[in-house]
């Protein structure tokens, strides 16, 4: 499933993300706002991922993106890559299980592995929370 944003000529707008995320956009701009805190020298920025993707968000320091925001139809995905040492951090922390085993099932590949979970409501917020923290921290 791609973005809800696919023109690569028009870059999405706030209102536009609010409109075509509902009732996640409040979640989404919580999760935006808490990894600036965390990270107040934090890079946020659109990138057009190509005609497959579309638009995406992403927030990085100054070597890595920390976290992709991904738009869909009423609802968004968030997107991390995780490394070897952060792995650690997360296998011992109380993040829900479920995310634990999306990990270690993700192919590992030299920058980490992938994670994309569904934001559909605030089920999952207080996890995403503690990995922002954790991807920063290494």
């Amino acid at each position: 499933m791609k973005s809800i944003f696919i023109d690569k000529g028009k870059q999405p707008t706030e209102k536009e993300l609010e409109k075509g995320l509902g009732s996640t956009f409040k979640i989404w701009k919580e999760l935006e706002l808490f990894t600036v805190q965390c990270y107040p020298s934090a890079k946020c920025e659109w990138k057009f991922s190509g005609e497959k993707f579309g638009w995406g968000f992403r927030i990085s320091d100054k070597k890595r993106v920390l976290i992709y925001l991904l738009p869909r139809d009423e609802f968004f995905k968030v997107a991390f890559v995780i490394g070897e040492k952060a792995m650690q951090k997360v296998l011992k922390s109380d993040i829900n299980e479920f995310i634990k085993t999306e990990l270690l099932r993700a192919k590992p590949y030299a920058e980490g592995r992938g994670i994309r979970i569904d934001m559909k409501d605030r089920e999952k917020v207080s996890d995403i929370k503690k990995l922002i923290e954790i991807r920063i921290a290494n």
